[in-house]
């Protein structure tokens, strides 16, 4: 039977007196049917090597299984006991700031020998320990896990064998990453130099690219210590972060979380937002279109988001709900908040839990019962939504660390999120719902369009798969500084946009920053705040293709901003600068009936709606208000599933509310 789960990460660990039993009970009248535990606790597990303490988790086992309540078990390996440190000092990371001390969790040494060892012996005696008891559905290994910037000796000797495996000699590398610059040529693999001090974007992206790998085979290392064990009904995840910028933004850098997936049985991510008046759904729905895309379209957990969290993140009433909601939209089968109670020393005692730190009920509490009751009444209808869509975007680890090597002057940070959030965002505003792909192969020919914004490294293959993509009649979207360098990141020696010009009949060999340029519309019909032009400018020359709008400009005003080009039966736009939201919204439009096929309403932000089809055939949308005032819903019938009323013709949705409305498929 389909069914949705609805839970808190718990810390028996953590609490200043016992209450395990009030805890339990306050769970259960807030409909609460899962708890995650352990993933942070190894010293509690192991005060000292080869001695070790079950009492908690054995006693939240029994109290849950108990009460009807499900459990996650966390491995315990992000966060490293003292004595771990003390005894094997080489463990703690070195980052290109040095070796880090110990005190923050996530300081580690993922390819240490010695860690490893010690990782593994309390994984294998916690599984042991607990993989009989009937309470656990499933397990998480680890959490949150990156490479830390791991630049120490073991992942550098690591790296330098797999460039020996892959180049056979360093003539190769030399030809390949253009080393004769500034002397850096390497002619003895003794001499390979440090690869977080180099200037060579190539070296410094293939070792990225190799720490990435590293996060992969540890955590498909730590899933088949668990696979050992779990039963068939029983799950092996991670839960997957996201860049952070105060919040969940973008594609992680430090995580290729297609290829890390690969090893679990199913995604969970973890997403924090805005909250308050900057509550938009926004990080919402790139997480979970994100993790459909880790599994291949297929449901996920959110295993982290934010009950209260920060001041500013306190929910207004309602909002617990809406963003609760949400995250179903987009093909959620949990919703799991970090964490049940608010901390009461140490680093995040004031990132609020469920309950604060009284243990009473509170407004955000009662309103998390009403979302557990509604989960529980109607997971035949929610769970297991099957979330389809004929628009995809592109992400690629290796574009973001290529295109951030060579940022355009004036920006800062993760660029190349900067770009996918502007797409994206976009999207989202207007309700054209995506998946987030990493690649376009043969089964990307499900989708009337692919955008693809800054793809700047790229092998030739994949640059050939998109130009095959569009003569066999898709569309695309595509963005500036795409095709520009192959997977070496070296630059292209051809007309740019590289083996791109050939789906999107356009060329140049110049670019400039916009100072101050706009777009002169030459077939668009183009609001004020469209005609921005922000980033980089690439002066475009037609070669096949059409012009939409030229750049406006005293000396570039001849080039071409934004073209369109038939390709055999598909059409490539191509745009050389970052566009406005607007400007994409207008694109995407004139893809035409393609591009808007998915949507679920031709209203736009702040209502949002988005959805799927449940396993009985039923069309399942979500309307979504994202704001402080009401919002008119028209155009959207069928029987609203949380009061049982029939929706038809126009209605309103009050502020920062949420309606579900089923109808036959």
């Amino acid at each position: 039977m389909s069914k949705l789960y609805y839970g808190v990460a718990y810390y028996d660990e953590y609490m200043p007196a016992d209450r395990l039993a009030q805890d339990i009970a306050m769970m259960r009248d807030a409909n609460i049917n899962v708890v995650r535990i352990a993933e942070s606790t190894w010293s509690t597990l192991e005060p000292r090597e080869g001695e070790y303490h079950f009492f908690h988790i054995d006693r939240v086992l029994d109290a849950m299984h108990a009460a009807g309540i499900s459990v996650i078990i966390g491995t315990p390996t992000y966060a490293i006991p003292a004595w771990l440190a003390r005894k094997y000092p080489a463990i703690m990371v070195t980052t290109p700031e040095g070796q880090q001390k110990y005190g923050r969790r996530q300081i580690m040494d993922i390819v240490n020998p010695d860690f490893l060892r010690h990782a593994e012996t309390i994984i294998r005696t916690l599984l042991a320990h607990v993989k009989d008891h009937p309470a656990i559905i499933g397990y998480q290994v680890d959490n949150e896990t990156k490479h830390y910037d791991n630049c120490g000796p073991v992942m550098r000797g690591k790296f330098v064998r797999h460039l020996q495996e892959e180049f056979g000699d360093t003539d190769a590398i030399n030809r390949a990453w253009g080393l004769d610059y500034w002397s850096n040529r390497i002619d003895d693999w003794q001499d390979f130099p440090p690869p977080e001090a180099t200037i060579n974007a190539s070296l410094a992206c293939a070792f990225s690219r190799f720490q990435r790998r590293c996060v992969t085979e540890y955590l498909a290392w730590q899933a088949a210590l668990v696979n050992e064990v779990r039963r068939p009904d029983q799950f092996v995840t991670q839960n997957f972060d996201f860049e952070w910028r105060g919040y969940s933004y973008g594609v992680q850098p430090r995580v290729d979380h297609f290829a890390a997936a690969k090893a679990m049985t199913l995604a969970s991510v973890d997403i924090y937002h805005p909250s308050q008046r900057q509550l938009t759904g926004k990080e919402i729905a790139f997480g979970g279109d994100m993790a459909r895309g880790m599994k291949g379209g297929g449901n996920y957990f959110v295993m982290e988001t934010q009950a209260q969290g920060f001041a500013q993140w306190t929910p207004f009433p309602g909002q617990l709900r809406l963003q609760a909601f949400s995250h179903l939209a987009s093909g959620a089968n949990m919703v799991s908040y970090w964490h049940w109670h608010s901390i009461h020393n140490s680093f995040e005692t004031y990132w609020k839990g469920l309950l604060s730190h009284d243990f009473a009920a509170n407004p955000t509490y009662r309103e998390a019962a009403t979302i557990g009751a509604d989960f529980q009444r109607l997971a035949p209808q929610l769970a297991d939504l099957r979330v389809t869509n004929e628009v995809a975007l592109l992400v690629s680890n290796e574009a973001m660390d290529a295109f951030n090597a060579f940022k355009p002057q004036g920006t800062e940070g993760n660029a190349y999120n900067d770009v996918v959030r502007r797409f994206y965002d976009a999207l989202y505003e207007e309700n054209i719902p995506i998946d987030i792909i990493n690649d376009v192969n043969e089964s990307s020919e499900r989708y009337k369009v692919i955008v693809i914004p800054a793809l700047y490294a790229a092998e030739d293959a994949l640059l050939h798969r998109i130009n095959a993509y569009v003569e066999k009649g898709g569309k695309a979207l595509l963005s500036f500084r795409s095709g520009f360098s192959d997977e070496q990141v070296k630059v292209r020696t051809c007309v740019q946009p590289g083996l791109l010009s050939h789906c999107c009949g356009v060329r140049y060999s110049q670019f400039v920053l916009p100072d101050g340029a706009t777009l002169r519309p030459k077939r668009l019909a183009l609001p004020e705040t469209a005609t921005q032009v922000g980033m980089w400018m690439e002066l475009l020359t037609p070669d096949g293709a059409d012009v939409l709008a030229h750049y406006d400009h005293p000396a570039w005003g001849d080039y071409a901003a934004v073209t369109e080009h038939r390709y055999g039966r598909g059409t490539a736009l191509y745009i050389g600068f970052l566009p406005h939201g607007d400007l994409i919204k207008i694109l995407m439009q004139r893809l035409g009936s393609e591009a808007l096929a998915s949507r679920h309403t031709a209203q736009v932000f702040p209502l949002v709606v988005r959805g799927g089809v449940n396993p009985a055939g039923e069309r399942v949308r979500y309307c979504l208000n994202f704001s402080g005032e009401p919002q008119q819903v028209t155009g959207i019938t069928g029987r609203e599933l949380l009061s049982g009323n029939d929706m038809d013709g126009t209605w309103d949705l009050p502020p920062w509310g949420v309606a579900i409305v089923a109808s036959p498929s």
